[in-house]
């Protein structure tokens, strides 16, 4: 695996936990043990990629726990603690049709149907009752306001043109935080 600065992150070593090298995670993906579907892993450490595999994990009390291969003692887990764990793009599982992960949205351009540009995808918020898009001004939006715009397919998100970098809503210029 080459260095690669801009895998998908699925979680982060948290600490050390117990004798035999076991560490906490935290997990970013849904359902959070999502995370043990993946056995490899890069993470960046001091500028430079560190391959993991991971051989074992699973839940623990209200977290998660797991097991990297060479890392077999507190230790020896201690330089893990802090790493982000990344997979690349290519590892994560093909979506239906009109479903996208997070990391596709950041950075698209947000018009709505008028034509009237937005900003860009910030980044995405999850609810509850449904994820909402951190809109943010750019330089070609209509004006310098953010904007949290909700997540309904065919309500709202009218349609999103990944090749084209692009979200489409029905959402009002005026339609503010």
């Amino acid at each position: 695996m080459s260095l690669n600065k801009s895998g998908i992150r699925l979680g982060r070593v948290a600490s050390p936990y117990g004798v035999k090298g076991w560490v906490k995670l935290v997990s970013f993906t849904q359902p959070r043990d999502n995370i043990f579907s993946y056995r490899h892993f890069f993470a960046i450490r001091e500028g430079a990629q560190v391959e993991l595999e991971m051989d074992a994990g699973k839940p623990h009390g209200k977290g998660l726990i797991a097991h990297f291969v060479g890392f077999d003692t507190p230790e020896a887990v201690r330089e893990l603690t802090g790493l982000e764990l990344s997979v690349s793009s290519e590892t994560l599982p093909e979506l239906d049709a009109d479903d996208y992960y997070w990391h596709q949205l950041i950075g698209l351009q947000v018009f709505n149907c008028a034509g009237v540009n937005l900003g860009r995808v910030e980044s995405l918020i999850e609810t509850g009752a449904n994820d909402v898009m951190v809109v943010t001004p750019d330089t070609d939006s209509i004006d310098d306001h953010q904007r949290l715009i909700p997540w309904l397919p065919e309500r709202v998100v009218i349609k999103v043109d990944l090749a084209g970098s692009r979200i489409e809503v029905d959402w009002e210029p005026d339609y503010l935080i």
